[in-house]
């Protein structure tokens, strides 16, 4: 009998298939007393797992490309973290085989992790991916992940890590649904960047039995358990329409009566920009500078490395706009050169702008890269400090990108609620405002982006979130300045309608987004996207606001 169950929908479309599970976790290995003249032999073996590991994902990374590869490239330099390094070779000087030792070592680091604060305490599943890397190399039996077959299917697991993730092929996972995670996971980026649809924070996936019939549809959230031919019939009627809104739509953003929603791309590095130009972005919301500096956490990277890497992205938007965030460093992207080591608690410490203003070198030589990478294009550059909380912060940031000799418009990022509660203040000091709404929900209800518990507060249609957004749409509208939206919220496009409504004046999101909302911003009025966005904000919870906007665009 047809059955629904509801998670988080964090990548549109619609799948059908057999259930498939994710390769089950490596067991704890025993636990053994090995004689001293065994260290130097097992000391080597751990040794070369990690090595083989870490290559093996640097090998994915540079499949994958774009936001994947520096996601894997991160978790290769956890493999190699030189720290776990020495705590496995003193566990095996006790004694422990390199198994246990790599085993024991890293569940500590994982304590010390999940402890650390929210940003850190979010990595614990790729940490743990890493680990059942190695010690299955080290105990000779097949690595975790995704299963083999020659039918498509729907994947089920209880995570997906980024390594697994960025590898699925299309052609044969037609989706997948995950028990854990959350909106702005790993998974569900990457998901989002492989037009896969897909649902996360999902209870009780797990508990579906290998080959049973699914219908997952990534846009609502909700998969059909044994669906009838009826809806299954239903769900592909829904999905051909939305396809072929999809291809008739193009141009530029804008809704049904002509008002102008700019619609531009959330980038890590120049590996991206073929598909942003590909799905007709109109330039460049958000480039994540800080993928360039995750090559080499123990140096910055040299002026000209990043005058070559910015002016790849330049040059792809002629006449466009582009929108580079400085480098975003500490909590989930530490840089041994940048953040502090010791701090108890990552996420609210020094990090973001705070982390540059304390090395002013490192900025300055980042704005003046910037500068020579722009010269001479025909490019609309803007640049924005990440984690700015007031009116002190903006002017510090303001003031380097002019004595840089930067000739650009300068901005601030909103993802502390000081900043959405104080932006005219803010306003005062730079010309634009970007919502980052991944990180806002999270300082704004102390939830954890990464827990999967905690999802519901992580909703971007939260109303308290809509309130802030209002807040600052309205704020930078009274100044006669700009406020867009480059976080996850972008990338619904119900949503985005309602962030249209609240005053936003451009969107931006992953490619593999931009036509969705293309699509569904043309079919309503800007009075409708208004009215929708008051619905939704007058609501108490996330399902009433989505449900209440929904109402609101449907005519009911």
């Amino acid at each position: 009998m047809e059955t629904t169950l509801r998670g988080v929908g964090v990548s549109h479309g619609v799948a059908i298939g057999e259930v498939r599970h994710m390769g089950t976790a490596v067991l704890e290995p025993p636990a053994k007393q090995i004689p001293a003249s065994d260290h130097g032999r097992e000391q080597g073996r751990a040794r070369q797992a990690v090595e083989a590991v870490a290559a093996d994902l640097m090998a994915r990374g540079n499949l994958a490309g774009g936001e994947a590869q520096a996601v894997l490239e991160a978790q290769a330099m956890i493999a190699q973290d030189p720290e776990l390094m020495s705590d496995v070779d003193r566990r095996i000087v006790v004694g422990s085989t390199a198994e246990r030792a790599v085993y024991d070592a890293f569940s500590h680091y994982r304590e010390l992790l999940a402890g650390a604060g929210e940003y850190m305490a979010g990595r614990v599943a790729d940490l743990d991916d890493v680990r059942n890397r190695i010690v299955a190399r080290l105990l000779g039996v097949p690595m975790p992940g995704v299963p083999d077959s020659d039918e498509p299917y729907v994947l089920i697991a209880r995570d997906l890590a980024p390594a697994d993730t960025a590898l699925l092929d299309p052609a044969l996972v037609l989706g997948f649904v995950t028990e854990e995670g959350g909106p702005t996971s790993h998974s569900a980026i990457l998901a989002r960047a492989l037009g896969v649809p897909a649902i996360v924070a999902l209870p009780g996936a797990g508990e579906l039995a290998e080959g049973t019939l699914v219908a997952v549809d990534g846009s609502t959230g909700e998969i059909f358990v044994d669906p009838s031919a009826e809806k299954q019939a239903e769900l592909e009627r829904s999905a051909a329409e939305r396809k072929a809104a999809l291809s008739a739509s193009s141009g530029p953003g804008a809704t049904s009566d002509g008002h102008k929603v700019p619609l531009l791309a959330n980038v890590g590095g120049p590996a991206d920009v073929p598909a942003a130009v590909e799905a007709g972005a109109e330039g460049v919301g958000l480039f994540r500078t800080e993928f360039l500096f995750l090559d080499d956490s123990a140096k910055a990277p040299s002026e000209e490395k990043q005058v070559e890497a910015y002016r790849k992205v330049l040059e792809a938007f002629p006449e466009g706009r582009v929108v580079v965030r400085v480098l975003d460093a500490g909590a989930d992207k530490p840089l041994d050169f940048l953040t502090p080591a010791d701090e108890p608690n990552p996420a609210l410490g020094v990090r973001g702008l705070r982390s540059l203003l304390d090395h002013p070198e490192v900025l300055r030589t980042q704005l003046t890269a910037l500068a020579k990478a722009a010269a001479g294009l025909p490019v609309y550059l803007e640049v924005m400090a990440p984690m700015v909380a007031d009116r002190t912060d903006a002017k510090a940031f303001a003031d380097a990108c002019r004595e840089a000799g930067l000739q650009a418009k300068f901005g601030a990022m909103v993802e502390i609620p000081s900043a959405a509660l104080r932006a005219r203040s803010i306003l005062q000091e730079v010309e634009f405002l970007s919502l980052g709404t991944n990180d806002l929900a999270q300082y704004a209800f102390a939830a954890d982006r990464q827990v999967g518990a905690v999802s519901r507060l992580q909703d971007p249609w939260q109303p308290a979130l809509l309130d802030l957004i209002s807040m600052s749409a309205e704020a930078a509208k009274a100044e006669g300045k700009s406020c867009g939206v480059c976080g996850e919220a972008a990338s619904d496009p119900l949503l985005a309608c309602v962030l249209t409504g609240l005053g936003v004046t451009s969107l931006s999101m992953g490619a593999a987004s931009i036509p969705y909302v293309r699509a569904t911003l043309a079919k309503y009025t800007l009075a409708q996207c208004e009215r929708a966005a008051s619905a939704a904000r007058a609501a108490d919870t996330a399902e009433d606001a989505r449900k209440a906007a929904q109402a609101v665009l449907s005519g009911e």
